[in-house]
């Protein structure tokens, strides 16, 4: 697509509303048995409600859209409506779909017109700073129809032969350049159009809201993310994430 169907940067997008959705459908069974990930408390609180928070905590998020379990909407209401969030932002559930994908779909779905800014972000990262939510819209505000919040690599990567059988030894075939790789992290934020399109044309190699951007031939460009927005998958993550809270309570009084 050439750079004149592109969304007018700065100056006419510089009020543009934004909205934020939250998938929350997922069980995370990686995190054990229990209730979906989504819902695991982090200092006594959701993992969700933090997310929310820190979707409301950016002044430019006027409605946040949680995309709740397919029979758990009204649990996940009454769960909203029993914790303080702020005021000024709107929050909207809606029962999500079989996969990520179809949920972030379901969000997109119920957003009312005007919010021409979309961030699409991971319930389980509760944690991430406002300051990376704002660089994100920013960023779309500029100009750039999809955007990403990234860090570098701390660790070297190898790519690997896959094999049939899980635990078995993985033959090394290449060891790529990680000057060159990011990891990437949520709010991935879009220009609502945009990413509208690439959910009703891109169903193949999935991996998150981004590459859909790409597969239309769209551009995507990286922000700095923080090492703070992490993912909470596994009991480890969730030790680390209690620490981080811990710490900003104690200096941060959040």
């Amino acid at each position: 697509m050439s750079d004149d169907s592109r969304p007018s940067p700065t100056g006419a997008r510089r009020g543009t509303p934004v909205a934020a959705v939250i998938p929350a459908a997922g069980r995370g069974v990686r995190l054990g048995p229990g209730a979906p990930k989504a819902l695991r408390t982090l200092g006594g609180t959701p993992m969700l409600i933090h997310a929310v928070r820190a979707m409301a905590a950016s002044r430019a998020v006027s409605l946040v859209v949680v995309v709740a379990p397919p029979d758990g909407a009204a649990e996940v209401k009454s769960l909203l409506d029993a914790h303080a969030l702020p005021e000024r932002t709107d929050i909207l559930v809606v029962p999500g779909g079989a996969s990520r994908q179809e949920s972030v779909k379901l969000g997109l779905d119920a957003l009312p017109p005007g919010h021409d800014i979309v961030l699409v972000h991971d319930a389980a990262r509760p944690l991430v700073p406002v300051d990376t939510v704002d660089a994100v819209i920013e960023a779309v505000r500029e100009g750039a129809p999809a955007v990403v919040p990234v860090l570098p690599l701390a660790d070297t990567v190898k790519q690997v032969e896959p094999v049939a059988a899980p635990g078995e030894p993985e033959p090394v075939v290449a060891t790529p350049d990680r000057s060159l790789l990011r990891a990437v992290q949520t709010p991935q934020g879009f220009d609502r159009a945009t990413l509208v399109r690439a959910h009703e044309t891109v169903t193949d190699n999935v991996t998150d809201d981004a590459s859909m951007v790409e597969q239309l031939g769209e551009r995507v460009v990286a922000v700095p993310g923080h090492e703070e927005a992490f993912k909470v998958t596994r009991p480890l993550d969730l030790v680390l994430a209690e620490a981080v809270l811990a710490r900003r309570r104690l200096t941060d009084g959040f």
